[in-house]
């Protein structure tokens, strides 16, 4: 017989909490980098959308993976497999858009230091 055992395509529960909490965690700290930015006094310019949109796009990439993860049918290796990959495109857009910020506020500062009579 060449049929396949339905359980041998299940993961395990702890390691589906394992990754819960990591994914938990690291959408908190996407999340929390966002109110912070949000926060900060310096006025925002159009070109901040540059970097604004992806992690926007990254936190729903994230939080849309943990809602597939939440569910019990996240025990399904192909439904976990595909969580991961949504939660891993979150990720990636949402490192995008930090390191775009970076770079903006970088060269905004570099611009404002470099004009003549700046002292």
């Amino acid at each position: 017989m060449d049929e396949q055992d339905p359980k041998e395509d299940l993961i395990e529960p702890v390691f589906r909490n394992g990754t819960i909490t990591t994914v938990g965690i690291l959408l908190a700290f996407s999340l929390g980098f966002i109110t912070h930015w949000a926060a900060n006094p310096i006025p925002w310019q159009t070109y901040h959308l540059l970097a604004v949109v992806p992690i926007l796009v990254g936190i729903a990439l994230q939080m849309r993976a943990l809602a597939m993860l939440l569910d019990t049918k996240s025990l399904q290796r192909p439904v976990h497999a595909r969580a991961n990959r949504v939660f891993i495109a979150g990720l990636i857009f949402t490192a995008s858009g930090v390191g775009l910020a970076i770079l903006l506020d970088f060269f905004d500062i570099a611009t404002k230091s470099a004009l003549p009579g700046a002292a």
